[in-house]
């Protein structure tokens, strides 16, 4: 990650709420584009204009122009990129497809060092990166950057560059205060608050510090889609809508499939499934978030710098994964150590994740209903109960809802100290068959380094590299280590005490690069060789290749090959959930050795109780319904399927890249991009879910797996069968027009082909064919008043995800801002406003309806 602090230092420029004075004048305004300098698309600096990757880069003037109320808010009208909000403080980016509410295909990055929490494998949205204060820069990289970086970046990867205390000193104090849910049905309109603060300061020539800290509070966006998951679960006895026995609205929990049993009542068979709660029900919406970080800086040399760094965060909020969860005092911590020169870089890690009092929604929904009343209980009461309505002559549709009253009589009921008093009990009982609580404590330690040996070499001039030729070298380890709990994770190394030893999960790579550039400067050529070794899996090999022409230094033409894989992540990898009668288990053949082998498919099982029931409920002989059952199960048992899948293997991509970017106009004011790419992916990693029957006969496994109680049902990581292939683009223009306004603009396109279909198993690609954005705006309009405007447009596409699966419809958002800053004293106020329009909408199924949110943001910075 050569340059990525020697560029901060180089090239901090100051934060939202700093003096507008650095570029008030119009001439620099209008040739920025020319010296912007970026460092993540090849781990070192070199001009944004002849990057031989696609690189966005967001400035300090572009955090001031935009209307988001966080940079990170911000991400979501760059070009090529997509944001799910699972949650108020909890935003997920993507670029180019393929990603879901937990992305561990993109990686995310503060000053080069990954911030994700390690259980999870991605980032908690940017509860442990830096405030609005501290940052500098945004840089972004859409597409494959495994080849450098490794890991989980083979979807992209963003670096957040921080300032650097040496060079942005004194105190600064930013208060934001603001209101959502207004007009929204589900709740009253709710204050949101973030108070942050930052102070650096320069101790002795070679000694410099900065502390940051944030408080966060807020209600945070509800899930309330009632829409049906299961309407045709009763269809062929003519229930339907509200009449269904087995109803299961989206954002309804404890009603899920492994909650419902088939009945058979007057001689016909019906799922009837447990009430369950709303999500509102058992989830509290406040929001959260406490974040600090300290750092102490030293000048080793002129040009080298050791930095040690210390984050922490706690937080209150709700993230999604194949279940929605309630993030409760959850916990991270980060040691970080940096040594940084022109020639040399070492880095090293360590992240401390502790998930709190954080419980899972389903469970705790699914459990309240099963500690009051078993399942086996309930049944036979709505059993009962049903048949003393219809014997009194109630149709059938109204036994059922008698039944249902009958059955649920002493049910918890929201809001009273008795279901309180449960949920609390549910929160801390660590077995989600029995309780709710996710109880992990997790660690990752990385170490890297990296050395510049073309520099090495021309120190000596008598056996040089050319200065036309770059030459870097780098390696890296990572280690996991995580503490079993039981429940979410054990320890599956033989001979061991599941709940005495650690888990531990390592990889080692190193890359070696060089570059060229030839006819004086015009052709930059760069070839890099990647390897790396994980604890389960054999060496892989990275390669990437990019080629750069440059006519003149305002036309550049790029393109790129590179391949990547990506390594199971630890959830992926070694998970050991139960989850209400479905237990999801790691895809490595040490969690999950014979389970595949033994399984059929539960699309299939599906698809074969459906014909059992539809067979008893039309045959209208006299024969016993035992009888009648039998005899449907084996009329259907050519329905049923085996799992074709096996163990995981890593994910491998292979990405092409063509682009062209150029500084047009007088003084390069229009600044064009144009990017096209094409991926294809190989071993996909999905899930797919699946049932063990009960018996080692295999004559008798169709009479297993008609019931529930006669087979072992899995959720099983594993790779997709199929090949599969993206392609798309973008296209981005910025004007800089008269008088310090800017006008921008960009059009996005993604798309997914197969070859084969009803595979089944990929994973959603869950990203729309087109995304378009527009902005408007100028800092200083008029007295020091300033503007900005922001439109985004986003096509409906199919969203697939184990919650839920169907069409996310098209949305528009507008932002905007009026701005006011003093440079004496230098103070800043922003009255903004998110989906000013207040227009609700949600970025993927399942998750909450997303409203306006209305801020005033009032910064002031002492020297």
């Amino acid at each position: 990650m050569l340059g990525l602090l020697i560029a901060r230092q180089a090239g901090a420029q100051q934060v939202a709420g700093a003096p507008q004075t650095s570029i008030a004048a119009d001439t620099v305004r209008k040739n920025v584009a020319l010296g912007e300098v970026v460092v993540s698309a090849s781990k070192g600096e070199e001009s944004i204009l002849q990057s031989p990757v696609t690189v966005e880069k967001l400035t300090a003037r572009d955090l001031r122009l935009t209307p988001a109320p966080s940079f990170f808010d911000a991400i979501e009208h760059v070009k090529g990129v997509q944001l799910l909000t699972p949650s108020l403080g909890f935003k997920v980016i993507n670029a180019r497809g393929f990603t879901n509410t937990t992305n561990v295909r993109f990686a995310q990055l503060v000053d080069g060092i990954d911030n994700q929490a390690p259980h999870i494998g991605a980032p908690i949205g940017n509860v442990l990166g830096p405030g609005d204060l501290d940052i500098s820069t945004v840089e972004i990289v859409p597409g494959t950057a495994a080849a450098l970086y490794g890991l989980n970046a083979i979807n992209g990867l963003a670096n957040f560059s921080t300032r650097n205390p040496f060079t942005s000193g004194g105190l600064s104090v930013q208060q934001k205060t603001g209101v959502n849910h207004l007009r929204d049905a589900s709740t009253r309109a709710r204050p949101f608050s973030e108070t942050s603060l930052r102070y650096a300061r320069v101790l002795l020539p070679k000694l410099a510090f900065k502390v940051n800290g944030t408080y966060l509070r807020g209600y945070d966006w509800t899930a309330t889609d009632q829409t049906e998951l299961n309407p045709a679960g009763n269809a062929t006895t003519g229930l339907l809508g509200a009449d269904n026995p087995a109803h299961d609205p989206v954002n309804s929990y404890g009603n899920e499939s492994s909650n419902r049993s088939a009945l058979t009542l007057g001689g016909k068979s019906y799922a009837v499934a447990r009430t369950g709660y709303d999500e509102q029900d058992v989830v509290d919406y406040r929001l959260q978030t406490i974040k600090a970080d300290a750092a102490l800086h030293y000048k080793v040399g002129a040009r080298a710098e050791l930095a040690y760094t210390y984050r922490v965060a706690v937080l209150d909020n709700v993230y999604q994964r194949a279940n929605r969860f309630r993030l409760q005092d959850y916990r991270l911590q980060q040691h970080a150590l940096q040594l940084t020169s022109p020639v040399v870089q070492v880095r090293a890690y360590a992240t401390r994740e502790n998930t709190g009092k954080s419980y899972n929604l389903r469970s705790a929904a699914e459990n309240l209903d099963r500690s009051y009343k078993p399942d086996a209980v309930w049944n036979q009461d709505y059993t009962t109960a049903w048949n003393a309505a219809t014997q009194a002559g109630q149709p059938v549709a109204q036994a059922h809802a008698a039944a249902r009253t009958a059955a649920d009589a002493g049910r918890l009921q929201p809001g009273t100290p008795e279901f309180g008093q449960r949920l609390r009990e549910l929160q801390n009982i660590n077995n989600w068959d029995r309780g709710a609580a996710l109880r992990v404590q997790a660690n990752l330690l990385h170490a890297e380094g990296q050395v510049n040996l073309g520099a090495v070499l021309r120190q000596d001039g008598r056996r040089g590299l050319p200065a036309a030729v770059d030459l870097l070298a780098g390696a890296d380890h990572r280690t996991y280590v995580i503490e079993p709990d039981g429940n979410y994770f054990i320890n599956p190394g033989k001979g061991r005490d599941p709940l005495g030893d650690n888990l531990t999960y390592s990889k080692t790579g190193g890359f070696v690069q060089a570059g060229a550039r030839l006819l004086a400067g015009k052709v930059r050529l760069t070839a890099t060789l990647r390897a790396d070794k994980n604890d389960y899996f054999a060496l892989r090999f990275n390669p990437r290749l990019t080629a750069g022409y440059s006519p003149t230094p305002r036309h550049n033409f790029r393109g790129s090959y590179q391949r990547g894989y990506r390594f199971p992540s630890l959830f992926e990898g070694f998970s050991n959930v139960n989850s209400g009668q479905v237990k999801r288990i790691g895809g490595l053949r040490v969690m999950s050795d014979g389970v595949f082998e033994n399984s059929y498919l539960r699309a299939s099982i599906d698809a074969f109780n459906a014909a059992v029931t539809a067979a008893v409920n039309a045959n209208t002989s006299s024969a016993p319904a035992a009888q009648k059952r039998q005899q449907a199960i084996a009329q259907s048992q050519g329905l049923l399927r085996r799992t074709p899948y096996t163990y995981l293997q890593p994910e491998h991509i292979s990405s092409w890249e063509v682009g062209y970017k150029a500084a047009l106009g007088p003084g390069g004011r229009l600044l064009a991009d144009v990017d096209f790419y094409y991926n294809a992916y190989r071993d996909f990693i999905a899930q797919v879910e699946a049932s063990v029957p009960k018996t080692t006969n295999p004559d008798s496994a169709a009479s297993y797996l008609s019931s529930r109680a006669t087979q072992s049902r899995y959720r099983l990581w594993t790779n997709a069968r199929s090949r599969v292939y993206t392609y798309g683009g973008s296209l981005g223009l910025r004007y800089e027009l008269p008088q310090g306004f800017r006008a921008g603009a960009s059009a996005t396109s993604a798309r997914l082909a197969r070859t084969e279909s009803g595979d089944g198993l990929e994973d959603g690609f869950n990203t729309p064919r087109w995304l378009y954005t527009m902005s408007l705006g100028n800092e200083d309009a008029y007295r020091g008043l300033g503007f900005g405007l922001s439109y985004r447009w986003q096509q409906r596409y199919y969203s697939q995800t184990f919650l839920v699966s169907g069409f996310v419809p098209a949305y528009r958002t507008l932002d905007a801002q009026l701005s006011y800053a003093l440079p004496r004293p230098d103070l800043r106020f922003k009255l903004g406003a998110t989906n000013v329009l207040n227009q609700y909408y949600v970025t993927y199924l399942g998750g909450p309806a997303v409203g306006g949110l209305y801020y005033l943001s009032v910064t002031v910075a002492v020297p």
